[in-house]
């Protein structure tokens, strides 16, 4: 199985930092990953609901994306990653949340993907049901990332599939947090084992629980 002509054009045109190769990646992944629902924390604008989206949909699985879309710390004003068009005027804060909509109609994904809006470790703490794709790309501060890894891993049924992006093992390449606070902290659990890296993709399967 493989993405069609038109879900790869709606990815590669969709708005974010999902570089093809990692998006293409993250696709067969989620199209390898064990009967279930999957699950992204860190939507943005909805590139990465579309490469992960189809392997929902072919699967008939449901693909919940978890995002407050007010942007990351990264993504407000004076950092290096703001884009100022996705400032709601009316507030005065980010707001991504209609063109992620926008989006994921566009790529035909509506009865696949239900969008869960807000906070991550708010909606982690709630959450009860077991998921067979977890992938994890919120924010990228020490604190948000912790958060992510200590509340949303534990949701990753055996056999389940965890990726994460922006692992960066040289600090020369990118931030921290995700390489620090995610990658490293689920390989020494033991509960988790590297199966591919593409860029700063890391994909990695449970194989133990805690």
């Amino acid at each position: 199985m493989e993405l069609t002509p038109s879900q790869l054009a709606h990815a590669e045109a969709a708005r974010g930092f999902m570089p093809p190769d990692e998006g293409r990646a993250l696709w067969v992944a989620a199209n390898d990953a064990i009967a279930g629902p999957l699950l992204e924390v860190g939507s943005y604008c909805g590139k990465s609901a579309c490469y992960i989206g189809p392997a929902a949909m072919a699967r008939q699985q449901t693909f919940f994306c978890v995002d407050h879309h007010r942007g990351s710390e990264e993504n407000q004003a004076g950092w290096e990653w703001h884009e100022p068009d996705l400032v709601d005027p009316a507030v005065g804060k980010m707001d991504t949340l209609p063109l992620f909509r926008r989006t994921v109609h566009d790529a035909g994904l509506e009865d696949t993907i239900v969008a869960v809006v807000g906070d991550s470790p708010r909606v982690a703490r709630a959450w009860t049901t077991p998921l067979s794709f977890l992938f994890i790309d919120g924010g990228h501060g020490v604190e948000p990332a912790r958060l992510d890894y200590e509340l949303w891993t534990p949701h990753v049924a055996l056999g389940g599939t965890l990726c994460i992006h922006d692992v960066f093992p040289d600090p020369a390449d990118g931030g921290r947090p995700p390489y620090e606070e995610i990658y490293l902290p689920a390989l020494a659990s033991g509960q988790f084992e590297e199966r591919s890296a593409t860029g700063s993709l890391r994909v990695l399967e449970r194989i133990a629980n805690a």
